[in-house]
């Protein structure tokens, strides 16, 4: 059997770039005479913008400094010890970086036994322990406070979760098993499964400490002091800190089955993490920890063998790292500045446009549209959506004067923009008119002037040949709901010029948005291949498979909505219009449906109603539907739209319409809402075999979103 030391010795030697989080120990005499105390800092010499990890090195280094303080417990030396983090931080988990370069399951074994073998002897140290959680914490910084006597928190923390399961793992050094014992099974639920899912929602600290995580709460000014009083009350008595009795009866049954309902709703069974922390949770009701961090470790090793996980860190580094840093973009300092700007439309996808550059720009934005009734009604949505940040908190009186004092609107086009010098269209898709109100723009915006479209599927190079300046004409897509989902897909024309995309780029940073550089091909990105993708389901329908069917068939794919869900989001009209944009370009491969041609012209705003809380297929179009007799099974659908994704991807890639797959999966991400244990689609498409049955070869190279060979 080997010693923690050795196993993370083994671990440390297979990641050398591992940034070190150090264990600092210093002593000193608690106040009210409670005694001598031993604080623990983890700290990795970096500011907060570097958050402290935990590393083999680094728990190496925390297992050295609990050998100190035990010896000094042992001793009678010291009445105590404390954790803490630097300033900001308190830990953030396990280091990811090394998890990607494990290739072996005993290696993956060694790290979860090595975190447990180190946090568990803070629980079994003959003195009590105390966590401080002065800042973020996620992962292993939580669980490292749960093998404490007690815990405090910072009023002002803005994160601390248990993230595993969003990511393909399972909170493995103690979260699954400890966390149930402390505040009951359905708060544990919640914390470990719903919220991981729930686009890996964060807690502040006023709820850690609701929860009954943490024991007391303090203001972050002066949060280790007042935590320091409070451990001397604790440690001489004046303060007992009592904790509810853990229903171990059918509650803690009935939470581990709303997880896993939770569960399914979210992934369909598509990825294992979930289902294994679940499993754990479940057998953590007998109270056993050592058989619950056994199989904390099983599982964690398990999942760091699986593509799922894999595919989660890859998703991660893709909105993390390349999200913040698109391929293509050029020189940033070509970038010229932006101290207006312009919105040709004044309907809602305008108006949602207008409020984003207001708030993040916070310049002068001015709307234009045919007529003043439709001006007036654009204005009066930002100034309320102004009012609502108002009611919320989130901006106070004087700055929501201030923003609502910068948005006006205007029928004459020469007087909003004469000093724009960045003018955004979102009216009706239409080449002809589009074309139009560039030329009208042009007539009248600076010569400097951006000139940008949001158009869904038209060419921007088309849109732009008109003018006597096509080289500042730049596509600016967004998608819909504007403020919620992160992606922009910004398309260079064949005209548009350096110093135009750069100043695109340093808008989208600006509006906080994924910015990815797309070539001017039909629909870009995420709009071709979820025509392909629907449009596939479409045909099998039309065929004649039935609608439930060709629905359940790609539900192992935990996608966020079903396709015909997606469908009554976006509107069948749209739907139909990009794939009649798309039939055109591609004939081949895009069909136009004259199912849901059928349905847009009866009016219909979807395929289903939903009269029972549950969507049904609308009676009234399934008197429409006209379909054949070809009917295919789930796995026959599944495989038919799969196929016809890879394809389509391999096509764009083959034609430059970005850069790398990375980039159609930063796009899927962050744009549509595919799930981050897909990686987005290619890791799936790869994993699953279909890359190579349709295209002869991966997408990824081993390693990428896979376990290296």
């Amino acid at each position: 059997m080997s010693t923690t030391a050795e196993l993370l010795k083994q671990a440390s030697d297979l990641f050398p770039d591992e940034v070190v989080t150090s264990a600092h120990v210093r002593h000193f005499d608690l106040p009210f005479g409670a005694g001598r105390f031993a604080l623990i800092t983890l700290d990795n010499g970096l500011d907060h913008t570097k958050p402290t990890t935990f590393g083999p090195a680094s728990l190496a280094n925390l297992n050295t400094a609990v050998d100190q303080v035990e010896k000094e417990a042992a001793e009678g030396a010291i009445v105590g010890v404390g954790i803490t983090g630097k300033p900001f931080i308190f830990a953030v988990g396990a280091d990811l970086k090394g998890v990607e370069l494990l290739k072996e399951h005993e290696h993956a074994l060694a790290i979860g036994k090595g975190g447990h073998e180190v946090f568990k002897r803070l629980s079994k140290l003959a003195v009590p322990t105390f966590a401080y959680y002065n800042g973020a914490a996620m992962g292993g910084g939580v669980e490292v406070g749960l093998h404490c006597s007690y815990r405090t928190v910072s009023k002002a923390i803005p994160a601390f979760s248990l993230p595993e399961v969003f990511l393909g793992l399972v909170p493995g050094w103690g979260g699954c098993t400890l966390l149930p014992n402390l505040i009951g099974a359905e708060k544990a639920v919640s914390v470990i499964i719903e919220n991981s899912l729930n686009q890996n929602k964060q807690l502040k600290g006023q709820q850690v400490f609701d929860l009954g995580i943490a024991d007391a709460i303090f203001e972050g000014a002066d949060f280790l002091e007042q935590s320091l009083i409070w451990t001397a009350q604790v440690l001489k008595g004046d303060i007992t800190v009592e904790r509810p009795a853990i229903d171990r009866g059918e509650a803690w049954d009935q939470a581990v089955a709303k997880g896993r309902f939770i569960a399914d709703g979210k992934v369909h069974g598509a990825a294992p993490a979930a289902y294994r922390a679940l499993d754990i949770i479940a057998a953590a009701k007998n109270g056993d920890l050592q058989q619950g961090f056994d199989a904390e470790d099983q599982a964690l090793a398990d999942l760091i063998m699986g593509g799922e996980l894999r595919a989660g860190i890859y998703a991660f580094n893709l909105v993390q790292k390349r999200g913040k840093r698109p391929a293509g973009a050029p020189d940033k300092n070509l970038a010229r500045p932006v101290t207006k700007v312009g919105v040709v439309g004044a309907g809602l996808m305008a108006s949602q446009l207008a409020l984003l550059f207001l708030r993040r720009l916070e310049v002068p934005v001015v709307l234009t549209d045919i007529d003043q009734e439709r001006v007036d009604k654009g204005v009066a949505y930002v100034h309320a959506e102004i009012d609502k940040l108002l009611g919320k908190g989130r901006v106070n009186q004087d700055k929501a004067n201030r923003l609502k004092a910068l948005v006006t609107g205007v029928l004459d086009k020469a007087e909003g923009f004469a000093d724009a010098d960045f003018v955004i269209e979102a009216v009706f898709e239409e080449i002809g008119v589009k074309q139009q109100v560039f030329a009208e723009v042009e007539a009248v915006a600076p010569a400097h002037a951006i000139l940008a479209t949001n158009t869904s599927s038209l060419s921007v190079t088309e849109m732009a040949s008109k003018l006597k300046h096509p080289e500042r004409v730049v596509g600016f897509h967004f998608f819909n709901p504007v403020a919620i989902l992160p992606l922009l897909e910004i398309v260079r024309g064949e005209q548009t010029d350096d110093a135009s995309l750069a100043t695109a780029f340093a808008v989208a940073k600006k509006l906080k948005k994924t910015a990815v550089l797309v070539k001017d091909a039909p629909a870009f990105v995420v709009n071709r291949i979820l025509t392909r993708f629907m449009g596939e389901i479409q045909n099998v329908i039309d065929e004649g498979t039935p609608v439930e069917v060709a629905e359940k068939a790609v539900e192992p794919l935990g996608l966020p909505m079903s396709p015909l869900v997606l469908l009554e989001l976006v509107g069948p009209a749209i739907g139909l219009h990009v794939s009649e944009t798309l039939h055109g370009a591609f004939p081949d491969r895009f069909k136009v449906s004259p199912n849901l041609k059928a349905v847009v012209e009866a009016g219909k705003r979807g395929f289903y109603v939903y009269d029972s809380g549950k969507p049904e297929l609308d009676p009234e179009v399934a008197a429409l539907l006209k379909q054949g007799d070809v009917v295919l099974t789930e796995e026959q659908v599944r495989a038919r739209v799969l196929d016809a994704v890879a394809q389509e991807i391999g096509l764009m890639l083959d034609e430059g319409v970005v850069a790398e797959a990375q980039d159609v999966d930063l796009c899927l991400i962050t744009g549509a809402g595919w799930p981050f244990h897909l990686g987005g689609i290619t890791p799936y498409l790869d994993r699953e075999g279909v890359s190579e049955r349709v295209n002869g070869k991966k997408f990824l190279a081993p390693g990428v979103a896979s376990v290296p060979a």
